[in-house]
């Protein structure tokens, strides 16, 4: 059996990311994928194939609480979920890592303050070239420095948009974007601003992504291995249950053990709690770190709404994800309660729209579908959703994850959408259409659009409510960590990987410090430098 010193379960915004951290310390580091290095190929950038057929989305079946079974928006492959996420990299609000009253319950604090958060968030923007403009959003918290990178552009039509609703007196602002984008010296740039970065895998590795700036340079070090078609099964512990003592590894059909002083999962929520539930044993009935009960529940994945509206001229952006708007994160004007975020996504195509008939029969006879793509403007409304402790992941007799969830926020959720009704006028949009769209949660199954999944092993102060301590070493087991959006004890309203990323690092720095190892955090490209 090999052993090594940490072994660190999933490649994505979490594990990826720990990986680059403790890459330079020597130690003798294993990467378990369960899936493989996304292919380049033409197709990475064919709307029909990524939108429609599907093609880079995990062959899984999970159960929704009824037993009805669907096909999940996870993608398993170095880099994990990252691979095809838009790259909006956002901070939390400062607001809240502390208790948030909502009109539907109530989001709860979390055990360690933004203040403690924030220098991890300013290495998580360096590591991942993320490109923004302070002081443009009034909800954003206060930062160390400034972006790495400037804010991309808008393109007109976004620009003409952006003035508009600041002429109505509204607050918009650059969105922080994650794309390896250099305007000012193109030639150099790997980033060619193309319409298919959003939901897409990039095949120039041009997408700040968990695989292309952690997972590469991490096997830069000689020190460091990965395992791809490695899944991992079971993880089994000492005879004192207080240690993972080795991980159970389906490796391309054949069984593998692997151990190490430390332990990381970083699945993602369902995952890395699926893994813990199923290596239960006497010692731990109810599954591996759950004397609490708590692992699977409080289960969040963002009460989100892909829109479309309809501008009065054709909208001929091609790099749409450039804007957001925070006037509505904490209030409305006549709801005095969150309501959430709203940013744009990628440009709608022709081709997304097939078998779409609900958006087919809205908007016929009056628009043909290609001229609704050369109009189509397009947003993405993102509510928080509240932690509740039924909303949970299980597993069924076969093995097969079983997500019961209820929607805990939907009242905010709706007063958004209608807010964003109320303003079409104010942005040069057609009054009378605001269209749900179901390309870009690859499903019209709202629980399968898991991207944004999060707080199945939540982190906290005392053993009875939590899975985790503030460091997201397990209370129960001296060597086992979750690094991943498990750890989120509430989910906000912005999208969740840059906090997975800057709490992956600040993991990273406790449990150098537990291997006795002190360095300064990863080079990463200098500001200004051809890339």
């Amino acid at each position: 059996m090999d052993a090594y010193d940490v072994i660190i379960i999933g490649t994505g915004a979490g594990g990826g990311t720990l990986a680059r951290y403790l890459a330079p310390s020597g130690k003798r580091i294993l990467l378990l994928e369960r899936g493989d290095w996304l292919p380049r190929e033409p197709e990475n950038w064919d709307t029909a194939e990524v939108f429609v057929d599907n093609r880079y989305i995990s062959k899984d079946t999970w159960y929704d609480k009824h037993g009805n079974g669907f096909q999940p928006q996870v993608h398993y492959f170095v880099g994990g979920a990252t691979k095809l996420y838009g790259a909006a990299l956002y901070r939390l609000r400062r607001e809240d890592f502390g208790q948030l009253r909502h009109h539907d319950g109530v989001s709860p604090a979390w055990p360690i303050s933004y203040e403690e958060m924030e220098p991890y968030y300013t290495m998580a923007e360096q590591l991942y070239e993320v490109h923004g403009n302070r002081g443009e959003d009034p909800t954003e918290p206060p930062a160390s420095g400034p972006y790495p990178y400037p804010a991309l552009h808008h393109e007109p039509r976004i620009q003409q948009l952006s003035d508009d609703l600041a002429s109505a007196g509204f607050h918009p602002f650059h969105a922080p974007v994650g794309v390896r984008l250099n305007e000012q010296n193109m030639p150099y740039s790997i980033c060619v601003r193309c319409q298919h970065c959003d939901g897409f895998p990039c095949p120039l590795h041009a997408k700040s992504d968990a695989e292309t700036l952690a997972v590469r340079p991490a096997l830069q070090a000689p020190n460091v291995t990965l395992l791809t078609h490695a899944h991992a099964v079971r993880l089994e512990t000492n005879l004192a249950g207080t240690a993972v003592t080795q991980v159970v590894v389906d490796h391309e059909g054949h069984e593998e053990r692997y151990a190490a002083d430390i332990v990381v999962v970083s699945a993602g929520a369902a995952n890395s709690a699926k893994l813990l539930l199923m290596s239960a044993s006497d010692l731990h009935p109810r599954g591996l770190a759950n004397s609490s009960d708590q692992v699977g529940r409080n289960y969040m994945y963002h009460l989100s709404q892909a829109v479309l509206a309809l501008s009065r001229e054709p909208n001929e952006t091609r790099f749409q994800k450039t804007l957001g708007l925070n006037d509505f994160y904490f209030r409305g004007p006549d709801f005095d309660y969150p309501m959430g975020n709203i940013q744009m996504i990628g440009k709608s195509e022709p081709d997304m729209y097939r078998g779409e008939k609900p958006l087919a029969t809205k908007l016929a006879p009056s628009w043909a579908l290609a001229d609704v793509a050369r109009h189509a403007v397009d947003f993405w409304l993102s509510t928080e959703d509240l932690p509740h402790p039924d909303n949970r992941v299980t597993v069924n007799r076969d093995g097969h994850i079983v997500l019961d969830y209820t929607p805990s926020n939907p009242t905010a959720a709706k007063r958004l959408y209608h807010q964003l009704k109320s303003m079409l006028s104010t942005m040069r949009l057609h009054e009378d259409h605001l269209v749900h769209r179901f390309a870009y949660m690859k499903s019209d199954i709202p629980i399968a659009g898991v991207a944004h999944q999060a707080g199945t092993c939540r982190f906290g102060a005392d053993p009875a409510t939590s899975v985790l301590d503030v460091h997201c070493k397990t209370h129960e087991l001296d060597n086992l960590y979750v690094v991943d959006t498990s750890f989120f004890p509430s989910i906000g309203a912005v999208n969740p990987a840059l906090t997975a990323m800057a709490n992956a690092l600040r993991v990273g720095e406790h449990i150098a410090g537990r291997l006795g190892v002190s360095y300064a955090a990863p080079a990463t490209t200098a500001p200004g430098a051809p890339r």
